[in-house]
């Protein structure tokens, strides 16, 4: 019987946690005059630690802008901004369930996720490739045939390689890792020839590593390019009210602008890494009209 209360004390509070969550985030970061942050710890330049161990990026800017609009909204004198690291796995059941309330980073905004969260205006636009070392002459999908191919769980990465794996038969040994750095290493070692992941995380991954000569990335894409997008939670229609103003207040005003600039045509910390990419004519448009699709055809 103890056992059996126990569990019913436990379902309970499950239920309760469920259904404060539902009341809304504004009333949970009212309420506790606390918001957390969830970002990652490799995600360069969007999502990742600086020297110290701070985390800092294109999107935790973005981020930072939308905590001033939510304390503004919520007229706070003083709100307290918790960071919480994710990883590609766990990041959309930490959003679900509450623990986070903006995951700010590199994740792709697509339909299947919309079923489990939401996302705000879209942040960036970029196409899945793979990165291998120039040495072994990987110039082309069929190139992969037979090979053993890494890319980071609970991505869509590893998804579209998985099924193009299968649908054209090239019978490629595909395997997970935990994280970015972690699937790259994979490559660096010789334990995989080829990591699938999004082109501007593949070229910073290859800025930062130790020889980046011996690295290139496809010309060859495997997907159309995809949005990013600042998670919150599903249903969530008055935060995902302001936190879209806010995101869309940016790009209007053209703080965009400088803060885009300021990740991607400029040396970033800790290691001066200069990616060197201009702002793409299809994020402009975004820029210029804000939205959040899910569907790569309507950034085209």
């Amino acid at each position: 019987m103890k056992r059996i209360t126990t569990w019913i004390l436990s379902l309970a509070a499950l239920v309760s946690f469920g259904a404060a969550a539902q009341e809304g985030t504004l009333k949970k970061i009212k309420d506790s005059a606390t918001m957390t942050i969830g970002h990652r710890d490799a995600s360069d330049p969007f999502s990742y630690y600086d020297d110290r161990q701070q985390p800092i990026g294109y999107a935790m800017d973005l981020c930072a802008r939308i905590v001033d609009a939510v304390k503004a909204e919520l007229k706070l004198p003083k709100l307290d901004v918790k960071y919480q690291l994710v990883t590609s796995a766990n990041r959309i059941p930490l959003m679900a369930n509450g623990t986070i309330d903006l995951e700010c980073g590199s994740t792709t905004n697509n339909v299947a996720r919309q079923e489990q969260v939401w996302f705000t205006i879209t942040h960036f636009l970029t196409p899945n490739r793979w990165a291998a070392k120039k040495s072994t002459n990987i110039k082309k999908l069929a190139d992969l045939k037979g090979k053993t191919v890494v890319s980071t769980a609970g991505t869509t990465n590893i998804k579209q390689i998985t099924e193009l794996n299968a649908a054209q038969n090239l019978g490629m040994n595909i395997i997970s890792a935990n994280g970015h750095s972690e699937a790259f290493q994979m490559v660096e070692t010789g334990r995989a020839v080829a990591f699938a992941m999004d082109d501007v995380l593949l070229a910073g991954l290859i800025a930062k590593s130790r020889n980046p000569g011996e690295f290139e990335i496809t010309a060859e894409p495997i997907s159309a390019p995809e949005p990013y997008g600042i998670m919150v939670r599903k249903d969530d229609k008055a935060f995902k009210a302001v936190v879209d103003k806010a995101m869309s207040a940016v790009y209007t005003s053209g703080q965009i602008n400088a803060i885009y600039s300021k990740w991607f045509e400029k040396p970033i910390p800790p290691k001066n890494i200069n990616f060197s990419l201009p702002m793409s004519a299809a994020f402009k448009k975004v820029t210029a009209k804000p939205i959040d699709s899910p569907d790569p055809k309507a950034y085209e």
